[in-house]
């Protein structure tokens, strides 16, 4: 009586409608938060690509925690994840990911923990890691541990001005504070004393090289040693008891000399004869007057005829 054309029950029918859009509405939220959990995650909501269909908002969420999420996987869309260690640069990041994202996608979530951009990245996992394929084809399993190789562009920056310029006044320090004659590979050939039958030297002079050979020097072992600098045939012989090499100018990459201490009238040089220092040919006790013009001629600045 109090609705008046109401049927019998209709009261009763309203009102259990009313409850059920009320269940209705409050069973949105978990749903709402499982596709904020895809989102957080990077999965995909209908089983295309993981990264399709992403809004700026959508990679805000993408970076929430997944700490309501219990059993690996989505229970929405079936999307399984899988927890990995990424380890870069002595750091380590516990990542839960989607096991269909691909190698690609995974760069871009170490870009966003690291901000190394994707190009420096070398990410490896039983190898190179692949950027077409998904995790699961590579069978890339839960515990996995992900190493990443890479500089940002601010550790290149820093690596390549200060620190090689350091290191460069360091070496220089060193130098200035060890005359090489004071190291103890030669040493060992110095301490012989100057050789009885050593080429007189002339101090603040610079001289031609002589048309005769230059002899009474020692190689690194202490035996004797003999330069003949055949200019018409661009060569330098290096002459010891035992044999004769004969080099072209061309095949010396450079000429180092430094003073004898205690005898600086003489000079100890090295022909470097391959790439690398451990290349060094040495000779002792080479007459002052001549270090450059050897330097010169074998080096081609000029030639003496």
């Amino acid at each position: 009586g109090v609705f008046p054309g109401l049927p019998r029950g209709g009261l009763y029918t309203i009102i259990m409608a009313a409850a059920a859009s009320a269940a209705a509405d409050g069973a949105e939220q978990p749903g709402m938060e499982a596709e904020a959990q895809e989102l957080a995650l990077g999965c995909g909501r209908e089983g295309g690509s993981p990264a399709a269909g992403r809004s700026p908002e959508s990679e805000e969420l993408r970076d929430l925690p997944p700490a309501s999420v219990s059993n690996g996987s989505d229970a929405e869309s079936g999307q399984e994840l899988v927890e990995l260690k990424v380890i870069w640069n002595k750091n380590k990041y516990d990542v839960k990911f989607c096991l269909d994202s691909t190698g690609a996608e995974l760069k871009q979530k170490i870009h966003s923990l690291t901000g190394l951009p994707p190009a420096m990245q070398k990410v490896m996992f039983k190898g190179l890691l692949p950027e077409e394929k998904t995790l699961r084809e590579i069978k890339v399993t839960n515990g996995a541990k992900i190493m990443v190789v890479g500089s940002t562009i601010n550790d290149v920056l820093a690596v390549n001005t200060p620190k090689e310029a350091s290191q460069q006044e360091v070496k220089a320090e060193e130098n200035k504070k060890e005359p090489l004659c004071r190291q103890k590979q030669h040493r060992k050939v110095l301490d012989k004393g100057k050789p009885d039958d050593v080429m007189p030297s002339v101090k603040g002079v610079q001289e031609r090289l002589p048309t005769v050979p230059l002899s009474g020097m020692y190689n690194k072992s202490g035996g004797k040693v003999r330069l003949t600098f055949k200019l018409e045939q661009d060569q330098l012989w290096i002459g010891t008891k035992e044999r004769t090499e004969k080099l072209p100018m061309g095949s010396i990459k450079n000429v180092v000399s430094e003073p004898i201490e205690g005898h600086e009238d003489y000079h100890m040089m090295a022909f470097q004869l391959g790439p690398t220092e451990a290349s060094y040919y040495w000779v002792y006790w080479v007459p002052t007057q001549y270090v450059d013009a050897i330097k010169d001629t074998v080096l081609g600045k000029w030639q003496y005829f």
